[in-house]
């Protein structure tokens, strides 16, 4: 299948364009400079041509899930979120110029950095699960690295609900980081479902590859993927760092049986923590809400396919008046800007000056007659 090719970045008021970022299935992202307050930040915008409205949905659930949850500390931070001038919605987010991509196929993390992130990531699961959401993507490329060298997670774009599930939901998967039984299409996410890709992750990031990638060429194909899940046999990492107890703890989380696993993302979390004080490192904290919180604000709709969000202001045109075609770029920022431009200069009425000049020379000859009494010469 063809690549599709990334889109034009949109002209957003009060940002300027820098580059592109990536481009994915359904959306690109690009890196802009917000003008006030002065930063960085990443805009992900659905191409021009997308009218599915299930992307569209995607798109919209994606932009509420983050608002929702983005105040946790390892979740990506969600700014804003609207429809540009030519009409293609798009989210501001919080710009990481770094992820786990790569970087554990070409390096050697160490084991206490990898429990570090496993905690933090599998506290911001637990989080997700308490609001009643699945993120249904957790791999390395979806957590990124902010400016403070924190890992968050990222990329809802896939995330659905816990309690309400529809007969049409859009089934989607990253197969080597994916459960077996979402590899056999039998659940399209639940919380023993994100338990086994948050273990699968974290054993990537350990061994330096999927669990389920074999070193020959040719050996993972899709297909041959999912019978090797499908089997799920663990295969331990090789490393002489990776102690035991951490081996365990990653076998059970991807226990071909769900109901095996750990029973959530906090126990898993837990499990991490006890390698942790078995190493003589300082356990990670734990980051979730208490048994009390209650959402802040009204759940999310993963049925909204709307275009949502503050549009492109347009002022209304006398339709005897010839519009000016305006075309490109230079066009579009017109558009856009409508709301931010200065006003021009004000068109002059003759009328005033009229009455203005009569009632000036009203008062000057008052002046003079006054003046020509208080020396005689009246």
């Amino acid at each position: 299948m063809a690549t599709r090719l990334p889109s034009a970045p949109p002209i957003l008021p009060g940002l300027a364009y820098i580059r592109p970022l990536g481009s994915g299935g359904f959306a690109d992202v690009f890196l802009y400079e917000q003008d006030m307050p002065r930063r960085n930040v990443a805009v992900k915008v659905l191409p021009s041509d997308v009218r599915d409205p299930d992307l569209r949905r995607m798109f919209n659930a994606e932009a509420d899930v983050l608002a929702h949850l983005s105040a946790h500390p390892s979740i990506v931070t969600v700014y804003q979120a609207g429809i540009s001038a030519d009409g293609r919605p798009y989210i501001v987010m919080e710009y990481c110029p770094g992820s786990l991509a790569q970087r554990y196929r070409i390096e050697r993390i160490p084991v206490d950095e990898v429990l570090a992130i496993g905690v933090r990531m599998a506290g911001a699961l637990e989080s997700a699960h308490r609001a009643g959401l699945v993120h249904r993507d957790v791999k390395p490329s979806n957590i990124l690295i902010t400016t403070f060298g924190t890992p968050v997670l990222a990329d809802f774009g896939i995330s659905s609900s816990l309690i309400q599930k529809s007969a049409d939901e859009v089934l989607a998967m990253s197969i080597p980081w994916s459960a077996p039984e979402v590899v056999a299409e039998q659940t399209a996410g639940s919380i023993a479902s994100e338990v086994w890709s948050l273990g699968a992750t974290v054993y990537s990031l350990l061994a330096g590859h999927s669990p389920f990638e074999r070193r020959e060429r040719g050996q993972n194909t899709k297909d041959l993927l999912r019978r090797r899940i499908a089997r799920a046999s663990y295969t331990e990492i090789a490393r002489a760092d990776v102690p035991a107890s951490l081996q365990t703890v990653l076998s059970t989380a991807m226990n071909r049986d769900p109901a095996r696993r750990h029973a959530s993302a906090r126990a898993f979390a837990e499990a991490l923590r006890e390698v942790q004080v078995e190493l003589g490192l300082s356990p990670t904290s734990l980051e979730i809400p208490e048994e009390e919180w209650a959402p802040a604000s009204a759940g999310v709709d993963f049925t909204d396919s709307a275009l949502r969000g503050p549009a492109r202001s347009h002022l209304e045109r006398d339709s005897t008046r010839k519009r000016r075609a305006t075309t490109g770029v230079s066009g579009l920022a017109r558009d856009e800007d409508t709301e931010f431009s200065a006003p021009g200069p004000a068109r002059r009425s003759a009328v005033p000056w009229i009455v203005g000049g009569v009632v000036g020379l009203t008062v000057a000859g008052a002046a003079v007659l006054v003046a020509m009494f208080a020396t005689g010469v009246l």
